[in-house]
């Protein structure tokens, strides 16, 4: 009995003729890069507590289940500007996020004079606490984080650090285990799943913060997971037609790699997608941008990565055959 009657309907031999297509695929890949660069010069990036500092507390309100509504009028009674309230795991979890205040706000909601602005964090925080006693029967915090504005500019420095070694780390990964010019095709593939997923969160203006920088080293990984097998094939390739002219082997290892891609990002869509709808508040954005790094890094492995490869002048033989025809 066959139990995924949905693979069959996946053709086991394809001849697309992916090479006769990549002007257009470099010309819409361009086209996504500049609008995705536009926009984040337009609508900027919203930067969540992680990065722009703030206040983060995990409360329960259990064995009753939280009433968002309560909490948000309560806190709003404070005037503390950009106040985030939303249920996370089960119906009585709920994250509250305060934006950072300045020292002015900080003296007016607690009547006090405050130091600095990392103490004007602390107090935010009490304060908040403290409506929070008052207004719920129930609370339990499960965590509270106060983020100030030094170790947020940390943030962004290592996370934009970490995005930069990936990349850097797979340059010399695919240098090594293939030439120059295959490094230099996934890297661009790279660079295009990165700058195209910060440039959908500009847009989408969805949240950006450290588990969004967690998700685009997933797509980095995931991508070229997708280009190495494809460099893979194309190589054994050149090694079986090596009379056949170089866009033509390409075809064939594309087409052979075909039915492998559509059924790994299938069924990765398939969990992450379910990730997206089930996981709630706290996993959505994780996962929206997972969906989209998957699509994308789909689409750089096929029409970017393998395609450049025209252009970089890609050897045909490898280190190997050259060593062994070497006198």
């Amino acid at each position: 009995m066959n139990f995924f009657p949905l693979v069959r309907l996946l053709p086991e031999e394809t001849q697309f003729r992916f090479i006769r297509m990549r002007v257009a695929a470099f010309a819409l890949a361009l086209v996504m890069v500049l609008g995705s660069v536009g926009a984040f010069f337009t609508f900027g990036l919203n930067l969540g507590i992680d990065f722009r500092g703030g206040t983060s507390i995990a409360l329960t309100t259990a064995p009753e289940p939280s009433d968002l509504g309560q909490i948000r009028a309560a806190l709003a009674g404070l005037n503390l500007g950009d106040v985030q309230v939303q249920e996370f795991g089960s119906a009585s979890d709920v994250l509250v996020r305060v934006a950072m205040v300045d020292v002015e706000t900080a003296e007016r909601v607690a009547g006090a004079p405050v130091e600095d602005f990392e103490a004007a964090q602390q107090a935010v925080r009490r304060v908040v606490q403290a409506t929070l006693n008052e207004s719920l029967t129930s609370v339990q915090y499960l965590s509270v984080e106060v983020v100030g504005p030094q170790v947020s500019g940390e943030l962004v420095v290592a996370g934009a650090t970490a995005v930069i070694v990936a990349l850097l780390l797979m340059l010399l990964y695919i240098w090594f285990r293939f030439e120059w010019q295959y490094s230099v095709g996934a890297v661009v593939a790279l660079i295009h799943d990165v700058v195209l997923t910060i440039g959908f969160f500009a847009v989408t203006q969805l949240e950006f913060n450290l588990p969004t920088i967690a998700a685009i080293l997933t797509i980095v990984g995931y991508s070229m997971n997708d280009t190495v097998v494809v460099y893979d094939r194309i190589r054994e390739m050149f090694r079986k037609f090596k009379s056949k002219p170089t866009p033509e082997v390409l075809d064939l290892a594309i087409n052979a790699t075909l039915s492998r891609t559509i059924l790994t990002s299938g069924t990765t869509l398939v969990a992450i997608i379910s990730m997206a709808v089930i996981g709630g508040p706290a996993l959505e954005v994780f996962a929206l941008a997972l969906i989209w790094g998957v699509a994308i890094g789909t689409y750089s492995s096929i029409f970017v990565a393998a395609p450049l490869l025209t252009l970089t002048g890609v050897k045909r033989e490898s280190r190997e055959e050259d060593a062994a025809l070497a006198p």
